[in-house]
């Protein structure tokens, strides 16, 4: 799952420097929003990296932005698939791969390696309280 997110936020990193390297370096029509649009991109690339080192770490807040990223994975895979050409392809990948990713970060498996407690649950008694 930490694999996902990570890959996810270097595909948005590189992306995001591309379109300011493009927005620096080539002919955009408007320069400036190519270059405020790479740093956008940029700096959403660093929300799944974040949460791919708190799921490695097993963090339980890393969840919330892992979902995150996942659901607004999914409007782009539709547009995506709304398209011609290459870009279909590239839709039908990134919803798999956000479905996929969804489903792993619900499972009772992963919520309980990442320690989170669900609502009307006890916490598990500690040394001191045994």
């Amino acid at each position: 799952m930490a694999a996902i997110s990570g890959l996810e936020g270097a595909a948005l990193v590189i992306g995001g420097i591309y379109m300011l390297v493009m927005g620096l370096l080539g002919r955009p029509d408007s320069p400036e929003q190519a270059e405020m649009g790479g740093l956008t991109v940029i700096a959403l690339g660093l929300i799944p990296l974040l949460a791919a080192r708190g799921l490695l770490l097993r963090r339980s807040w890393s969840r919330g932005p892992a979902l995150i990223t996942q659901i607004i994975a999914l409007p782009v895979a539709w547009t995506l698939l709304r398209s011609h050409g290459a870009l279909i392809p590239a839709g039908i990948v990134l919803a798999a791969v956000a479905l996929t990713a969804l489903y792993q970060l619900v499972r009772p498996a992963t919520i309980e390696a990442l320690g989170i407690r669900r609502p009307g649950t006890a916490p598990d008694p500690g040394p001191e309280d045994a």
